[in-house]
């Protein structure tokens, strides 16, 4: 289900606000307020698409809210209503920062309807610039979270095939984001304007994946009663994502080595050999080499994908990224549930960080938004995770807290290595830095680094 834009219609009349609300509705998410003062409170806690306001109102009139507005949400586009009509109040409202301006009463609903549709076509298009400038002027996009080395080793490597028209074998757990870093080498590839589409092999028979993946015929077979291009055709010009490749029946295999190599296949039922320009990109969670002993896949096809592989590390091994993906989360999913943003409380952070994420990334997110949804305090709290607890086998005790385990850990690890900070970091597979912090919280605060 798509999300409304949402408006803030601010007006001191009631039945003008009645109004606005009864022409709007239907196609936009709409909030009211009766003054300036009340509409920023509602700016304060709620994310919105577009202002309508008011000019002349008590408290706090239209322009002292765009005053506000550009300090505080300067994002927000605003147009303003106005029953005087006078330049001078106009190209005030302008300079302050409106992006629309309206005599009131309205010529007529279909006027209000045109300016709010063109106002928010220029906020996306604005936010899409800005997107693209982001993603050049930055190391990596923003919704590319590499804070740990591995990661931004990874990234670094997928830089450098990007470029190339190399075949890439993207390997590692499921929900590390192996669709994250494909997206990624597309947007910095000579395709990037051209399509990006992505197949799941696992969720598909053979026959359906054949069909799915070329395409077939009308009357090819029962049910095909019209053609149908395939993922091939669909992505020409572009990049092919074949998520887990190792579940793809070991018949139709052949079929995609063929394509791999000559850019060429048939339709399922045709005769017509189709010639496609794509970049193929494979992902899988499972060991190739191990189901090539198995005769589980075809060791040509696995050294045809393998031109350029690329290993992403479990998110336990990078903890680095743990704390940085749920803030990313929390922004994210708060601005489509509309809700302000909440920091995670000091014990969410700690148990986030001992906890071992056997779902990585996707059970992260998953957390996150249910943490998101039950959540009746001004930050996430520990009660509002759906973690289960580590098993009491792992720990070192059946009464220790998460916070106790992670303490009784790094402790044992320095006293191993003789007090080296630096030595301890690299054997706990963590930075330096979070080290540091750790040991500062539990007053150790010297600040030797390493071992004379």
């Amino acid at each position: 289900m798509q999300v409304k834009p949402s408006i803030l219609v601010v007006d001191d009349e009631a039945g003008q606000r009645q109004f606005l609300r009864a022409v709007l509705e239907k196609d936009f998410d709409v909030v009211t307020a009766a003054d300036g003062r009340e509409a920023t409170q509602l700016l304060e806690n709620k994310a919105f698409d577009l202002v309508i306001t008011d000019q002349q109102m008590p408290n706090m009139s239209g322009i002292e809210l765009i005053t506000w507005a550009r300090s505080n949400v300067p994002e927000i586009p605003i147009i303003v209503l106005t029953a005087y009509g006078t330049i001078q109040t106009a190209v005030e409202a302008m300079k302050l920062g409106a992006q629309e301006y309206l005599n009131k009463p309205l010529q007529s609903p279909d006027e209000l309807r045109l300016t709010v549709a063109r106002t928010l076509r220029h906020k996306s298009l604005k936010d899409q610039t800005l997107v693209h400038r982001q993603e050049e002027e930055e190391e990596f996009p923003a919704d590319v979270v590499a804070e740990s080395a591995q990661m931004k080793e990874v990234l670094l490597l997928a830089s450098q095939v990007a470029p190339q028209p190399t075949t890439a074998l993207l390997t590692g757990e499921s929900g590390t984001g192996k669709e994250v870093v494909a997206r990624f080498i597309h947007r910095r590839s000579p395709r990037a304007e051209g399509p990006f589409i992505a197949v799941n092999c696992a969720a598909l028979t053979e026959s359906l994946l054949e069909s799915e993946l070329f395409g077939h015929e009308k009357g090819s077979f029962t049910g095909a009663t019209q053609l149908k291009r395939g993922r091939f055709e669909l992505a020409q010009g572009g990049t092919l994502l074949l998520d887990e490749i190792g579940e793809m029946g070991f018949s139709l295999q052949s079929k995609l080595l063929r394509v791999l190599q000559g850019s060429q296949f048939e339709r399922v039922g045709g005769m017509r050999t189709i010639t496609v320009d794509v970049r193929v990109i494979a992902s899988t969670n499972q060991d190739l080499p191990a189901a090539i002993k198995e005769s589980r896949f075809r060791e040509d096809l696995y050294y045809r994908l393998n031109v350029f592989p690329i290993q992403i590390p479990p998110l336990r091994e990078r903890q680095e990224d743990i704390l940085p993906l749920a803030e990313f989360f929390i922004g994210r999913i708060s601005r489509r549930m509309g809700k302000p943003f909440k920091k995670p409380s000091q014990e969410v952070e700690r148990i986030l960080y001992s906890y071992s994420w056997p779902g990585n990334i996707r059970e992260l997110e998953n957390a996150i938004e249910r943490a998101l949804i039950v959540s009746q305090s001004e930050q996430i709290e520990s009660r509002d995770l759906p973690l289960q607890p580590l098993p009491e086998s792992a720990i070192a005790g059946p009464n220790l807290t998460l916070a106790e385990i992670e303490k009784s850990a790094i402790l044992r690890a320095l006293e191993n290595n003789g007090g080296d900070r630096k030595l301890t970091a690299q054997k706990l597979g963590i930075s330096l830095r979070k080290l540091q912090y750790r040991l500062k919280e539990y007053g150790l605060t010297g600040n030797r680094e390493s071992r004379p």
